[in-house]
């Protein structure tokens, strides 16, 4: 094909497209139609397209509602602002205090931050309602003109008529980061979760301000709350951290027992404040839960903690059968291993042994001073005085004399000959 046959197919292909899209303008496109495409345009978020579709209705018929959909898909697209607010001021002056021109003109005005615009269209709407819808609006403009106390009363006149969440949250924010107010923000947050059903964004809000209070007592019941309405393991921990910064051991213990929370965490506390006999109690069932040889063990530790007679033969027998039934049941645990051996040591049950198991321990933790010096007594024990206090100085140069076991043993070892 020759170059004038391929220009003149060019030609001819672009003057047929040419035609064919001015026959199409010529084509009229119906009222309803272009109602179908701006709310399908709507429905799939493409405001720009939806912003053409409405503005060619309002020109084509001078109907408010399409100026409006027009000015509210402006905002959407964040686009043609300024365009809108020509538009829509035009209306107004012809159509003076329609009350949906001032609802859509103070966001298009905060769009592009004519704020002193939105506060006298504010002004404008407030003269005209007390809808809680447009108390909101105008709330906006005093909030971005930092008069946070004009705000403030707005969202509460809404909140006394429609208690929602939304606002409250939104008043709090303001109280506490502007208006210095966190403390009536906080009982504003309290009598909402008494009296409604309450969100976690609430307690989450009351968290916030009571660690800026550093109010424990009101973090704790926070956590207890949440911890009613979902027992998570997470709000049981904040609880018992709560309640041991505060040093009530025996207010965490109340609530265990009480909510039957955590047997294992209750066992703890039991043991922290001595009550062995409790602690004794809670054992066969913590075994009953999982088979943990541990808890064989730990009978044998508290047998042992709560015996005022710490040389009775019977309750020693007892404890040294409770170690070695853990240990037949799979337990090596270093820590049980060490009360084990240094029982045997000390009390001259069987020293050798227990110094064997103590080099067990040690496998696990070579440096752990606590196992280091139950061997070292036990050298004490065979009267191998050279390496007891050459173990025992390793002890005391880590850990320095400030536990009373340590110093009994330096000053006993020292002396040994």
């Amino acid at each position: 094909m020759s170059w004038n046959r391929i220009i003149l197919t060019l030609v001819i292909v672009l003057n047929f497209s040419t035609a064919v899209t001015h026959a199409k303008e010529l084509m009229p496109i119906s009222e309803d139609e272009l109602i179908m495409r701006g709310l399908l345009y709507d429905e799939y978020k493409s405001y720009e397209n939806s912003y053409q579709v409405y503005k060619k209705l309002f020109d084509d018929t001078g109907a408010e509602v399409y100026l409006f959909r027009e000015a509210t898909a402006a905002l959407m697209s964040r686009n043609h602002i300024v365009e809108s607010i020509v538009r829509l001021k035009t209306w107004d002056e012809e159509h003076p205090d329609t009350i949906h021109v001032k609802r859509l003109l103070i966001p298009l005005y905060l769009t592009v931050r004519q704020v002193n615009n939105a506060k006298i269209e504010a002004e404008y709407l407030l003269e005209q309602s007390t809808e809680p819808v447009d108390l909101d609006l105008a709330s906006n403009s005093f909030l971005y003109a930092g008069d946070f106390k004009r705000a403030q009363e707005l969202l509460s006149k809404i909140y006394e008529k429609i208690p929602k969440e939304e606002i409250l949250l939104r008043m709090v924010e303001i109280m506490d980061e502007f208006t210095n107010e966190r403390k009536k923000a906080i009982q504003l947050l309290e009598t909402h979760r008494r009296m409604n059903i309450a969100s976690h964004d609430v307690y989450i809000k009351l968290l916030i301000l009571y660690q800026k209070e550093r109010d424990i007592d009101g973090i704790l019941e926070t956590y207890k709350a949440l911890y009613l309405l979902d027992d998570n393991a997470e709000y049981l921990s904040k609880i018992i951290d709560a309640y041991v910064y505060k040093g009530d051991l025996d207010g965490a213990i109340t609530f265990l027992e009480t909510h039957q929370s955590s047997n294992q965490l209750l066992y703890e506390l039991y043991k922290a404040k001595k009550y062995f006999s409790k602690a004794l109690t809670l054992i066969d069932t913590l075994y009953d839960e999982d088979k943990n040889s541990k808890w064989i063990a730990e009978k044998g530790v508290l047998l042992f903690e709560q015996a005022e007679d710490k040389d009775d033969k019977k309750m020693i027998g007892d404890v040294i059968a409770y170690f070695e039934k853990a240990i037949k049941l799979g337990n090596d645990d270093s820590i049980y291993l060490n009360y084990y051996g240094y029982t045997l040591i000390d009390k001259e049950v069987d020293v050798k042994k227990g110094m064997q198991v103590i080099q067990d321990a040690l496998i696990q933790q070579p440096d752990n001073t606590y196992y280091l010096d139950s061997l070292a007594w036990g050298y004490y024990k065979k009267h191998e005085c050279g390496k007891a206090y050459e173990l025992m100085k390793r002890v005391v140069d880590e850990e320095g004399l400030e536990e009373p076991e340590i110093i009994e043993h330096w000053h006993a070892i020292k002396q040994c000959k």
